[in-house]
């Protein structure tokens, strides 16, 4: 039997504040933004009684960011200030099964955004790529929902392999022990691991496909302006537009190697990396949203109305 303190004890160390301090400072501005999103999306949804394609992503997408930055935080929260509270049954395994279940929402709904815009934003003469591009709206509420279902079935994989875990392990009384004892490599996490892997890769390869068919088609379209001698305000939107997916290419390509980062030292405990990992892991919600709404008109007219009106009542103040 390992030695830990009492329960009683508080034993908050310097690796848990700064880890809680940290993931606060990234999941509350990113809740913020995300909570944003969501309600000026659902504002416009009840004035107009429907969304467009892009809209119902960019909404499903604020919610998964929103919840997946709450339990992510709640979880980070109460491992390291009363992390005993994680030895009663259910609390662990609801708390990794939701934050599975919407870190993979979070994944393939932004995946969808990024197949989305690609298909309706690039021009190739392509019978099959024509036939995307005339059916994509009507497919996109199909593709949410087979997001939300497989999202679903990895939270369900998650939370019995990690009870499975824990029912092996009876005998645990601190918190490094039941770490431990839930991501110790046992035969029935490989199915979770395989899964999250695959869902990783596939994520991660749609965004690259898509972005590199958009840069491919928007650099094309360039090349033509040019020989046609287009004004130079409709070179510099395309010009913004290229650079604008480019950023969004490098921000997956920075998610996906933390996301594996995360699946190499998450046996760590307390490790340097991977709170590096976090720190990395808890930015990425809330920066890429805020590139979002400053690339939507709506969204960016509503944020500088609502922070132009908070800043004249500060002035009046």
């Amino acid at each position: 039997m390992e030695a830990c303190h009492p329960p009683q004890q508080s034993n908050v160390t310097v690796y848990g504040a700064t880890t809680v301090a940290i993931i606060s400072l990234e999941a509350f501005p990113g809740m913020w933004v995300n909570a944003f999103i969501v309600c000026v999306l659902c504002i416009a949804w009840v004035k107009k009684k429907t969304l467009n394609s892009n809209e119902k992503i960019l909404l499903l997408l604020g919610c998964s960011r929103f919840w997946y930055l709450c339990f992510s935080w709640i979880y980070a929260f109460v491992s390291e200030i009363f992390p005993y509270y994680l030895l009663v049954h259910p609390i662990f395994q609801l708390l990794q099964g939701s934050y599975s279940f919407f870190n993979c929402s979070n994944l393939w709904v932004s995946a969808c955004l990024c197949g989305f815009y690609c298909i309706k934003i690039a021009n190739f003469r392509n019978k099959f790529f024509s036939y995307l591009k005339v059916k994509i709206d009507r497919m996109v509420p199909w593709l949410l929902l087979g997001s939300v279902m497989f999202s679903l079935i990895t939270g369900i994989l998650a939370y019995n392999s990690i009870d499975k875990a824990l029912c092996k392990n009876l005998n645990f009384t601190c918190p490094e022990i039941l770490w431990k004892a839930t991501i110790g490599i046992q035969e029935h996490f490989f199915p979770l691991y395989f899964l999250t892997g695959f869902l990783f890769t596939t994520s991660f390869m749609v965004v690259i496909f898509s972005a590199v068919f958009l840069l491919f088609s928007l650099w094309r379209h360039k090349r033509t302006m040019q020989t046609n001698s287009m004004t130079d305000l409709s070179m510099d939107a395309h010009i913004r537009a290229m650079k604008s997916v480019l950023s969004f290419f490098v921000m997956y390509s920075i998610n996906f190697m933390v996301l594996i980062l995360n699946l190499v030292y998450s046996m760590n405990y307390q490790s340097d990396m991977l709170l590096l990992v976090y720190s990395i892991q808890h930015a990425f919600p809330g920066v890429h949203s805020l590139v979002l709404i400053f690339s939507n008109p709506k969204l960016e007219k509503t944020l500088l109305r609502i922070l132009s009106s908070v800043k004249c009542k500060l002035c009046m103040r």
